[in-house]
């Protein structure tokens, strides 16, 4: 499989528009990754109401966007999460997920995700059963890449406390029965993880018995104390060993599309050792040159605003901003034309809500 880089639409919450999911086609090409997955979990035709179809108009949105990727050489592709299909996976389980791979192969795109994250792991055999899923999905499957992420994908603690106690020897079990076609996510030590080292990876690769593919839960803001915030400093405390290490690398974006282009800018430079292609940017003061560079990325009006206000939107929170203080940065950047100063004006107009279906953040 080759080397995987890019995002993975996996948060909770509100979605984003078509526009903007079409729009990170050219973004991806100029930062010189690879890959879109697909698989917001505000989808629950990908969730727990899998085995239906998606409307019409949402496939032939999905088509359009699979084309749109294909035709600039990058990877587009679904991550479907057929819920707790493991507790009970019959004849008629079997048939309903094959017309849903059917459904997904029609799209066009050339990645497929099967995914268990975020669903109850107190089942006997969970490993195997859920690898008999995925070697199904393999015979019937046309992708030419196939991911997978495990209901433990991390070292956290907090993993077992909503989802159940982990089944001894479950990465053990699970990276020796999943075929090895399949790309395997790994979060890190923790859900978000603050730094992710080559030590960390060893450890689990051993347990796998293969390298995992990294779903970077960063800049993601969809938990319940995260949606106070935005995440706009670029990916850092990533050891540039990662990529040597791992069999790919996507980040976790945050609710707002145009917004999470700029902190983005440090997945390209971890992966490639490079700044990313914009040109030389303004030196802001106090803020570190890859940050510069991020803001780069936002435009010659909206980026010393942000630059400004960077520490109220990252440390202080919406929570807890006075409420003349919200109040005047949304007119601030409602009188900015950028769909990024869009987005942080709904923000603080309340506009990206916490959705409590997300338990992990």
């Amino acid at each position: 499989m080759q080397y995987i880089s890019g995002i993975v639409e996996g948060f909770y919450g509100r979605q984003w528009s078509a526009q903007a999911r079409l729009d990170y086609a050219d973004y991806l090409v100029e930062q010189g990754l690879n890959s879109y997955l697909y698989c917001p979990k505000g989808d629950a035709f990908l969730r727990k109401q899998w085995q239906q179809d998606w409307p019409r108009n949402t496939y032939l949105e999905q088509q359009r966007l699979a084309t749109h990727y294909r035709e600039r050489q990058l990877n587009w592709g679904v991550g479907l999460s057929p819920y707790a299909l493991y507790q009970e996976y019959g004849e008629a389980e079997k048939v309903q997920l094959r017309s849903k791979i059917s459904e997904i192969d029609a799209l066009g795109g050339n990645t497929l995700a099967i995914l268990f994250d975020d669903m109850p792991g107190d089942c006997p055999d969970l490993a195997l059963r859920q690898a008999q899923i995925l070697c199904d999905v393999q015979n019937w499957s046309e992708a030419e890449i196939l991911l997978t992420c495990p209901t433990y994908y991390s070292f956290d603690p907090v993993l077992e406390r909503f989802f159940g106690a982990r089944p001894q020897d479950y990465w053990q079990q699970f990276g020796a029965a999943v075929p090895n076609e399949f790309g395997i996510f790994w979060c890190g030590n923790q859900v978000c993880s603050e730094a992710i080292g080559g030590a960390d990876i060893t450890a689990i690769s051993e347990l796998l018995g293969r390298a995992p593919v990294l779903w970077d839960n960063y800049p993601v803001n969809d938990g319940a104390r995260a949606s106070n915030f935005l995440h706009i400093t670029p990916l850092a405390h990533r050891e540039p060993v990662l990529r040597e290490l791992t069999a790919g690398h996507l980040c976790n974006p945050m609710n707002q599309a145009y917004l999470s282009m700029a902190p983005l800018t440090g997945l390209a430079t971890l992966l490639s050792d490079r700044h990313s292609s914009i040109d030389t940017p303004q030196d802001y003061p106090g803020l570190p040159t890859a940050s510069s560079l991020a803001l780069a990325r936002l435009g010659v009006e909206l980026a010393p605003a942000v630059a400004e206000d960077l520490y109220s939107f990252e440390r202080i929170g919406l929570d807890a901003m006075a409420t003349e203080e919200v109040q005047r940065l949304q007119q601030k950047y409602r009188q900015i034309a950028h769909p990024a100063a869009a987005e942080i004006a709904d923000w603080l107009a309340g506009g990206y809500t916490f959705d409590p279906a997300c338990l992990t953040g």
